[in-house]
């Protein structure tokens, strides 16, 4: 069973800077995806920014330039670090791993919340 370990929420004004970071139990190498989602209260669950099986990188529009995702393969860890954060970056952040194996199979964390303070 893969197990994502999220850290690093908290509660910022806005302008400051936080950065995530999400521990696989498991080597990051060969799966298919890997990054980090956010859900914030009466909305839907959706992409802040991701790794992609062939290597590119996917930032939702209302991030760029002020997030950036990177990887530790040797610590199996990937991390979010955001920067210029706005009250509308208020949501609980989760991590998400896709699996190559089984096909379709996903992993997610527990969720860190990072709260912005206007």
């Amino acid at each position: 069973q893969v197990q994502l370990v999220e850290s690093g929420g908290g509660l910022v004004q806005a302008g400051e800077a936080l950065r995530l970071s999400c521990a696989a139990s498991v080597s990051i190498i060969n799966i298919r995806a890997m990054g980090w989602y956010r859900q914030a209260p009466g909305k839907q669950r959706e992409l802040v920014a991701t790794f992609t099986g062939l290597g590119n990188i996917v930032y939702a529009d209302s991030v760029k330039g002020r997030f950036t995702i990177s990887g530790d393969i040797a610590k199996n860890t990937v991390y979010l670090q955001m920067n210029n954060l706005k009250a509308e970056d208020t949501a609980v952040y989760y991590c998400r791993l896709d699996a190559n194996w089984p096909p379709g199979r996903v992993y997610w964390g527990q969720g860190t919340p990072v709260t912005v303070s206007a």
